[in-house]
């Protein structure tokens, strides 16, 4: 019986071989990007006719960097209401028992559950009356409410797995609940709020159907950029924004993993 569960857990040639074939079915794009990102064609060519840094230059200018200045201001401000607003909600539906539990947690998961159309004509109609469209305060409430599903779930684990005995201990101690939270929960809980942020962050900087409904040319955001420019002229600065878009994403993912290994071996020392 031994041998063969040994035998499931090791992986199989064909598993090996569908994982790698499912890798570069995922990976194919971005490697095709990059290299166009260099092209000396007008328009998008693969392979590249020849290279050049001419779309590189293109982009470093207003009407690019100004949606890419954007998308980051909106992305980090909505982040940071989102853990404010999530967290505590995120405590509510994962650490408390009550009736409505359920209900409660269904709806805050609504805004992924719903198509993405449909919640950018909602915003774009309530916030039309309010007058909260094309502005920077109505772009960040949208992509505040359509990244708390994203920070519910990264927080959702954690906060199941999260010692209570430790928190039970400091109460005991003496120390307050603004003391325990603050001294207790908050440090155990700091790798979830820090994959949480960085989720709701990407959520955020990606989001493209709202910010076409609700954000004005002053305040486009990047993948509004983006889209506009593919419909109009598939112009190849968008390879360009994509490639950075991509290293972005590369470093923070190499940072993240740095960090927990650092904190795995600290662990370790201890």
């Amino acid at each position: 019986m031994t041998m063969r569960a040994n035998a499931l857990e090791r992986p199989t040639a064909l598993n090996a071989v569908i994982a790698v074939c499912v890798a570069a079915f995922i990976l194919a794009p971005m490697l095709i990007v990059v290299p166009m990102s260099f092209s000396t064609a007008r328009s998008f060519e693969f392979p590249p006719p020849g290279y050049w840094l001419g779309h590189y230059r293109a982009y470093f200018t207003a009407d690019w960097l100004k949606p890419t200045l954007n998308s980051v201001l909106i992305a980090i401000v909505s982040s940071i209401v989102t853990l404010l607003v999530a967290t505590p909600a995120a405590f509510a539906v994962n650490r408390r028992e009550f009736a409505a539990r359920r209900t409660l947690q269904i709806m805050l998961l609504l805004p992924m559950l719903v198509p993405s159309i449909i919640m950018a004509i909602s915003y774009y109609t309530v916030f039309g009356r309010i007058g909260l469209n094309q502005t920077y305060l109505g772009v960040v409430l949208a992509h505040t409410c359509i990244s708390i599903p994203v920070v519910l779930i990264a927080m959702a684990a954690p906060l199941r797995n999260l010692d209570r005995n430790l928190e039970r201990a400091a109460l005991i101690c003496g120390a307050t609940q603004v003391q325990m939270f603050r001294y207790v929960t908050l440090p155990l809980l700091r790798p979830a709020f820090v994959i949480a942020a960085f989720f709701a962050f990407i959520h955020s900087f990606d989001e493209a159907t709202i910010s076409l409904f609700i954000s004005s040319r002053e305040v486009a955001t990047l993948p509004k950029r983006m889209f506009s420019s593919i419909n109009l002229d598939a112009d190849p600065v968008i390879a360009v924004a994509s490639t950075f878009l991509i290293a972005a994403a590369l470093t923070v993912m190499v940072a993240m993993a740095a960090f927990s290994r650092r904190r795995e071996a600290s662990k370790d020392h201890r």
